[in-house]
């Protein structure tokens, strides 16, 4: 587990590899699973008395995250050393993981929580197989899961920042738990995602107005004054996810742009064929229209690509269609350019309204 003391990056520059760890969560546990994690972990689990015994109190904590990620026969073995990371963990077999601490924490107890949450989620996804090529993605793919199966608001509380001295555990950006925190919200929270439906259809919805409601609000429980800012900026980011076009919720701006952009691609014939070099290799899930989706985002003279891509269709009724990412799971989805359609992502069964 890294341990940054030095300078601490901000903004969103782990994005894309973040949105990659929540499909690859969705894809791995499923719907049901995931809702599963409803109740993130408690400060009361994960609190440390001065007086208590450093090492009974971390075999505790690490019991508690145990039981959180409902890994009842895996035993940590917590132990406290000189080293340069804040934590490590050694991926065996099991049932028995044995989780060394830098022996600072033996001082400094208050973020023992936030460093056997990352590397207890370590041993979860070995357990899942779930693992990403190279050390700093398959970190953030740690850190990710973490914060979206309710155990990383420790991990964005242990940001502490003042005039002389800063510290951040983990690999994402302050912002970027906040994010994750903020989409881990909106996924439990039933509201609306866009317009027509609240995430994974039945959870009860309404339609209409777009909101966004967060169904769990960590910020009571965060001590460090930083924390609550970051995560705030986290949720504007994923809130914005919800009104991008072709939603309807999406703002004046994005229709305009979405609006200019499928008519370039119906006159000047700027949509990718199927089956050409564009559209080649990639991923196709089912929407409640029937119609494939694919994956890939576009973008012309150094633009932010707007993340929905126009494809060419054989088919005489439907000549164009368009894909997007999913706000939820950021799973592809494609729909037909004809008006408003409502798309269900075959993922994780977000149901969308889309003005097409």
């Amino acid at each position: 587990m890294a341990d940054d003391e030095a300078e601490v990056a901000h903004g969103f520059p782990h994005l894309e590899t973040v949105r990659r760890a929540i499909t690859a969560l969705h894809r791995r546990l499923g719907q049901d699973p995931l809702r599963a994690y409803g109740c993130s972990v408690p400060p009361v689990d994960v609190a440390f008395d001065d007086t208590e015994d450093p090492h009974l109190g971390s075999q505790r904590i690490a019991a508690a995250l145990v039981h959180h990620y409902r890994l009842p026969d895996a035993r940590m073995i917590v132990s406290f050393r000189e080293m340069r990371h804040a934590a490590l963990v050694e991926l065996a077999a099991g049932p028995e993981y044995f989780i060394e601490l830098n022996s600072r924490f033996r001082h400094h107890r208050r973020d023992i929580g936030a460093a056997l949450a990352h590397e207890i989620t370590h041993v979860l996804l070995h357990r899942l197989d779930l693992t990403f090529p190279g050390t700093r993605d398959n970190e953030i793919l740690t850190d990710t899961a973490a914060t979206y199966l309710g155990t990383g608001w420790l991990l964005l509380d242990a940001f502490r920042q003042d005039a002389l001295t800063s510290q951040k555990l983990g690999y994402l950006t302050p912002e970027e738990y906040g994010y994750v925190l903020a989409k881990r919200a909106l996924l439990l929270g039933g509201g609306d995602l866009a317009s027509g439906s609240a995430g994974p259809s039945g959870s009860g919805g309404s339609s209409g107005s777009g909101a966004v409601s967060p169904g769990e609000d960590v910020t009571p429980w965060f001590t460090s004054p930083q924390a609550a800012p970051a995560y705030a900026q986290g949720m504007a980011l994923a809130r914005r996810d919800v009104r991008r076009a072709p939603l309807t919720t999406a703002g004046w701006a994005d229709r305009r742009r979405y609006a200019k952009d499928r008519r370039l691609a119906v006159e000047g014939g700027t949509a990718a064929r199927p089956n050409s070099p564009a559209t080649a290799g990639i991923s196709r899930i089912s929407d409640m229209t029937g119609i494939s989706g694919i994956a890939g985002i576009s973008g012309r003279n150094g633009r932010r690509p707007p993340g929905y891509t126009f494809t060419a269709s054989d088919h005489p009724s439907d000549p164009l269609s368009v894909s997007f990412a999913c706000p939820t799971c950021f799973q592809r989805i494609r729909v037909p350019v004809r008006g408003r359609v409502r798309a269900r992502c075959g993922l994780c069964k977000s149901v969308l309204d889309c003005e097409t």
